[in-house]
């Protein structure tokens, strides 16, 4: 067999390959997606004074001027454009790094495992989205609102490496909190999460939404933390109701086939179907 037909063989079947053959495909693909992040470096580094001026716009933006933005040491400039560039290029690259740890994952998947991570995938993008936008509209506001524990009398000289910090984790946050919901759909749909425990912890799902938007809004303005906290409650419904069809559905097939008559911690008999 030639090393061509033995590279397809085992791409077509990826539990024929040994674990030697594993790490190099892990390798390999890791390469690919180091590499691609390196040359989004190098193409985004002399864009780094565009890019650090969007990240700023939030801080620039506040009504009322709290102090100045400062780096502190000899190195320090050179070290926030490494961290701008090297965050920006990793998602100018992701696409690259996404498809690699897709071909090394897809392998091993089952056609309707696919299915549903390509569903996964094209919900999940606008969702991180919105709430990334989200983040950077309300900052403005959550920096007011903290500068305005400065004490009377006294110079909030903020370091841009806190700034940065707080601008990566704000987003993030506000990112993965659009997903949740997202996340609660495919734990019932893989089987570890029914729809009756979903609604059984309503008050937390409310709770939290209400926190969200508390975090969101940290001035206390009840109004927005509650325009807030509705997208989130209307995503978990839509979330709960589709629970609901993928559980009756489920319960469908098992009856169909007889399974729904053993328990998870019962035996069934050798000839039960």
């Amino acid at each position: 067999m030639t090393p061509s037909s033995s590279a397809t063989a085992t791409e077509a079947n990826p539990a024929a390959m040994t674990l030697s053959e594993h790490l190099r495909e892990l390798r390999s693909r890791l390469v690919k997606s180091s590499l691609s992040i390196l040359l989004a470096t190098a193409l985004v580094w002399n864009q780094y004074e565009t890019i650090f001026a969007w990240i700023r716009r939030p801080y620039d933006d506040l009504k009322v001027n709290h102090g100045i933005l400062a780096v502190t040491g000899i190195t320090s400039g050179f070290s926030l454009q490494m961290r701008v560039t090297v965050l920006a290029a990793i998602v100018l690259s992701s696409p690259i790094w996404i498809y690699q740890l897709w071909k090394f994952v897809a392998p091993g998947l089952h056609r309707r495992e696919k299915k549903w991570a390509y569903i996964f995938t094209a919900c999940a993008v606008p969702l991180f989205a919105a709430g990334v936008f989200l983040a950077y509209r309300i900052m403005p506001n959550m920096l007011e609102t903290l500068f305005a524990f400065t004490p009377a009398n006294v110079s909030n000289v903020t370091s841009v490496d806190s700034y940065l910090s707080f601008f990566v984790h704000i987003v993030l946050f506000f990112g993965l909190g659009f997903l949740l919901p997202l996340i609660l759909l495919f734990l019932n749909i893989a089987g570890i999460l029914s729809a009756q425990r979903i609604v059984a912890s309503w008050r937390y799902l409310i709770l939290g939404s209400f926190v969200f938007g508390a975090v969101a809004t940290p001035n206390g303005d009840p109004l927005g933390m509650t325009l807030v906290a509705i997208p989130m409650l209307a995503l978990s419904a839509i979330v709960i109701v589709l629970a609901m069809l993928n559980d009756k559905r489920r319960a469908s097939r098992a009856k169909n086939s007889g399974t729904d008559r053993w328990s998870d911690d019962q035996a069934s008999p050798l000839d039960a179907p």
